[in-house]
Order: structure tokens, then C-alpha cells, then sequence
């Protein structure tokens, strides 16, 4: 191996296990999915494209984060285009011993309320939802991933937050009625 080959391998790893956690938790949120199987398969899938096209990454066109998120939106949307998404069932409650049954049965439908209204939302909010929250990116990342302005893409988050908020708000208030 010679001794650009190895510091290609090793920026390479430190490049992988710096994105994993982003790349991994990106297709968490867009997918909607409880499954971490689905995820990590998707995620190990982005990265083999990534690995198999790193030889054109070109750092003058773009960010790597930016060039290794289009490679995971693009395997996000393959994903969307082959299966249909249904909610698995099998792990549906894990019970911790610590936690009441009040407590646990309150999360799971906090959970279904934020699934509920993640899933209403228009398909690009969903995905900056899950490029800032799960991805972990940056507004400025998310602008030049998707080609928009950064302030363009923080005004968008804020006003989804909101009416997330306000929704979530109101769903708290009739359920108390």
C-alpha cells in the first residue's frame, strides 16, 4: 500500500465513523422507520456508494458532507421508490422496569402524535426535519445540499417547528377535554 493509498484509508475511517451517527440517524428520520435494521442497511449502502465513488468527489464543486448527502437522499429516494412503507409491529412497547405504565403508555403516544404530524407534512419538510435533526447538519450544509439560501432553509425549519408546536399544543389541549 503506498503512503498516499493509507492516509486515503485512514481519513477515509475517521470520515466514516465522524458521519455514521448523521448518515445513520438521517434515514431514522426521514424513513419514519422504527426499524434499525432498515437503517442501518441503508446507511452501509450509502457509504458503499460513497466508498466505490470517492475517486469523484471533486472538494471544488462541494462540501464532502454535502456530496455524501446527496449520495444518502438519493438512496432514501430509491428506497421510497421500492417499498411501501408500513409501521413493523413487533417492537411496538419496550418496557423499561424503572418506568410506570402510565409513563411508558404517555411516551408511546407522544411518539404516534410526532410520527402523526412528521408524516402530514409536505415531503421537503419532512426532509429537512430529518437532515437537521437527524442528519445533525447545518443550516448552511442543508442550503447547499438542496440548493436553497441558508436563510431560506432556517426560515423553513422555524416555521415547521412552529406549527408542529401549535399542533402539538392542540392535540395536548382536546385530549385533556
Amino acid at each position: 500500500m503506498t503512503d498516499s493509498a493509507a492516509a486515503d484509508e485512514a481519513d477515509w475511517r475517521a470520515i466514516y465513523e465522524e458521519q455514521l451517527p448523521r448518515v445513520f440517524n438521517f434515514f431514522r428520520y426521514r424513513l419514519r422507520i422504527e426499524d434499525d435494521a432498515t437503517a442501518q442497511d441503508l446507511t452501509a449502502t450509502t457509504f458503499e456508494k460513497a466508498w466505490r465513488a470517492r475517486k469523484q468527489y471533486q472538494r471544488d464543486l462541494a462540501a464532502f458532507n454535502t456530496w455524501l448527502f446527496t449520495i444518502a437522499r438519493n438512496t432514501a429516494n430509491d428506497y421510497f421508490r421500492q417499498h411501501k412503507h408500513h409501521a413493523p409491529l413487533d417492537d411496538a412497547m419496550r418496557v423499561e422496569a424503572s418506568e410506570s405504565v402510565e409513563d411508558v403508555v404517555q411516551r408511546g403516544l407522544d411518539a404516534e402524535q410526532l410520527r402523526q404530524q412528521l408524516r402530514a407534512l409536505p415531503d421537503r419538510e419532512q426532509e429537512l426535519i430529518a437532515l437537521r435533526y437527524g442528519a445533525s447538519l447545518t443550516n448552511r450544509a442543508i442550503a447547499n445540499l438542496l440548493k436553497l439560501s441558508e436563510a431560506n432553509v432556517a426560515q423553513i425549519l422555524h416555521r415547521v417547528i412552529q406549527k408542529l408546536s401549535k399542533e402539538w399544543d392542540s392535540k395536548r389541549m382536546d385530549s385533556r377535554l
